[in-house]
């Protein structure tokens, strides 16, 4: 196990490796001009100053924040309705048919209604990143409290449980492994949607900061702000799969 981890690392270290270098030897050779594309000194030149004196971190801190509001949100909106729809046939039959409407809707349509009642905000921001983000998560713990062990429903209608009782004791837990793969996503979605959100409302963050960047022919800092974007989504996205296996260590 240990030696697998460690071919996974070095393999990883290997492939990025490669990247830097192909980067290098295309604007060595100069292939694309580097008004478009520095070289890979010239972006960690540029990463480095902008977080040590220029704006980016407080840019990047921006970012994250909004980012990690909309998740939190979206997440615990998507647990509530996911449990409530799970156990009750009478909220499938109210609630789902408008979910199933609401889904296939990209939340890039969703924009212009959020910007007619919200503004051009913060708030609007959050909403359209609540509104991307909510369906992984939703979906998840639909199918978690879909795929609960019949025996264990037996069980728990013969010991008289209460709705939110099996919700509690029984859904939940059964439902955790699809809710956390669902947040997982969830993070992703909610990053790339605060970025939008940023670019369109001009709002402090790394998707103004980029788009400043492109506006002004600063293709250095362009790229640091995408390397940051990138390094917020991997770290992100492996905290929380260091998260699932210690939630989910009992069912090893």
């Amino acid at each position: 196990m240990i030696r697998s981890r460690i071919i996974d690392i070095v393999l990883g270290v290997a492939g990025l490796a490669a990247l830097l270098l192909l980067w290098h030897f295309v604007t060595a050779l100069e292939l694309i001009s580097r008004v478009f594309l520095p070289g890979p000194a010239a972006t960690i030149a540029a990463l480095e100053w902008g977080l040590v004196n220029g704006d980016l971190l407080p840019q990047t801190i921006a970012t994250i924040n909004r980012m990690v509001q909309g998740w939190l949100l979206a997440s615990l909106v998507a647990i509530a309705v996911g449990s409530l729809i799970g156990v009750s046939a009478i909220a499938r039959a109210y609630i789902q048919p408008t979910l199933e409407f609401l889904r296939p809707l990209p939340a890039s349509a969703i924009i212009p209604v959020a910007i007619s009642i919200f503004g051009l905000n913060t708030s609007m921001v959050l909403g359209v990143v609540v509104f991307g983000a909510v369906w992984p998560t939703l979906l998840g713990t639909i199918h978690g409290f879909a795929h609960v062990e019949p025996r264990l429903v037996e069980v728990s209608r013969l010991l008289q449980m209460s709705r939110w009782e099996f919700i509690y004791k029984i859904g939940l837990p059964n439902a955790v492994p699809d809710i956390l793969a669902g947040m997982r996503l969830s993070l992703t979605v909610a990053l790339i949607l605060a970025v939008v959100g940023e670019l369109l409302t001009a709002q402090e963050g790394l998707g103004t900061a980029v788009l400043h960047a492109a506006r002004s022919y600063r293709a250095a800092d362009l790229y640091a702000g995408i390397i940051l974007l990138g390094m917020i989504g991997l770290v992100s996205n492996y905290g929380l799969a260091i998260a699932d296996k210690r939630i989910l260590a009992w069912k090893s």
